[in-house]
């Protein structure tokens, strides 16, 4: 029997009240381009300053619990009280991610470095990184690498991949039996000829050989043109590989942009295999975070923005009308198929959303609710003097 609307408007609602999104720490400071970073008023100064942000989004939202850090932008003498000044705010400690890209060391591979004691070195970041999940918490190592080559030559393209495994295996020797390593991938940049992991089946094959702590993460950026990011969701749900979702938008390349800015139905697509494959609930196993640079905008509200996008894309994917759809693909229905998935994108959820968000003692928009609170004026008065964070601080 078929759900009616109503029924798939209550299951959604029940759903969208478990949803989670992470929160990045380093979207909160000073951002920009290769040419310039570019200053704003009352951005913080320090891991503090920036988790009392990520908090505010939290406030407003109710469904970003967690901010995620970045290793060594983010290193405070006292972890604990990090994360006990996060607790005091509502938040928590997400993911750890590792830096191995701004070090003259690294310029020819981190963890793929010919170089033996490079290696070292950066296994060594990796280990650190660990510490500071004990410290605070965190159960999830994210690791990004700039590894690759730019010349054909540079170096034996077989030979790196060895590296990278052993590398690997050493960093997930290490793993409590609570973390995971959760290994992120990029079609291109810094390296241009050959990326030591440009795509999910490198990352996947090596996740693979290491275990069952060792799981994908799959940035919405990181991928060439025309790629069909859902059909890679689908897949890695399908093996139980999926261990996050670095959410943003490009118009080009890893443009870092609020999600949803260049294509929400690409965003709605995800959402929708998500939704397919059980995997919304918290104890999938996928968390789901965002990846952001705010170059131009406002820091707080752009990440309110992109929270309430992907809650939008969720709620549609909810509503699909599950038994029309599978009856119109068994019956070869080609476009009932596609008007099932289409009628489910065109319904405005909005009030759906503010319904939620009343129920939880929210106000309907977060956004308008933190432009009247008047937070941003505040730190603008009061985080005065002392360096700004930013983009590698």
């Amino acid at each position: 029997m078929s759900t009616t609307t109503q029924e798939r408007q209550d299951s959604a609602l029940a759903a969208l009240a478990a949803q989670t999104i992470e929160l990045p720490s380093w979207a909160f400071a000073n951002s920009g381009t290769r040419f310039k970073v570019f200053s704003q008023r009352g951005v913080p100064r320090d891991p503090f300053e920036k988790v009392a942000d990520a908090a505010q989004v939290h406030l407003h939202t109710g469904v970003a619990p967690r901010v995620s850090l970045h290793i060594p932008w983010d290193l405070v003498d006292d972890f604990g009280k990090l994360s006990a000044h996060a607790a005091d705010l509502g938040v928590s400690i997400g993911a750890i991610n590792s830096n191995v890209f701004q070090d003259d060391d690294y310029m020819l591979g981190s963890l793929t470095h010919p170089d033996p004691a490079v290696r070292d070195k950066a296994v060594a970041q990796h280990l650190r990184c660990l510490d500071v999940m004990r410290a605070t918490g965190s159960t999830d190592l994210k690791v990004w690498l700039p590894d690759g080559l730019n010349y054909p030559g540079q170096d034996d393209i077989r030979s790196r991949q060895e590296r990278l495994a052993e590398s690997l295996q050493r960093v997930y020797a290490e793993l409590d039996p609570e973390h995971r390593l959760i290994l992120e991938y990029k079609f291109f940049e810094p390296a241009f000829y050959a990326t030591d992991v440009p795509d999910w089946g490198t990352s996947l094959l090596h996740c693979l050989a290491l275990g069952d702590q060792a799981m994908v993460v799959l940035d919405t950026g990181h991928h060439a043109p025309g790629t069909n990011i859902e059909f890679i969701v689908a897949q890695l749900l399908r093996i139980g590989r999926l261990g996050a979702f670095d959410f943003n938008s490009r118009f080009y390349a890893d443009d870092d942009l609020i999600v949803g800015a260049a294509d929400p139905f690409q965003l709605f697509r995800i959402m929708h295999e998500i939704v397919r494959g059980d995997a919304l609930r918290p104890d999938s196993g996928v968390r789901f975070m965002l990846d952001q640079c705010h170059n131009v905008e406002p820091k707080v509200p752009g990440q309110i923005r992109s929270v309430t996008n992907v809650q939008e894309a969720t709620a549609k994917a909810l509503l699909v009308d599950r038994e029309a759809l599978a009856a119109a693909q068994r019956s070869g229905d080609v476009l009932g198929a596609n008007g099932v998935l289409m009628d489910a994108y065109n319904t405005d959820v909005r009030p759906l959303l503010g319904d939620l968000r009343e129920s939880m003692g929210l106000a309907r928009d977060p956004y308008a609710a933190y432009a009247a609170s008047g937070y941003a004026e505040r730190i603008a008065a009061e985080r005065v003097g002392g360096a700004q964070a930013g983009w590698g601080a």
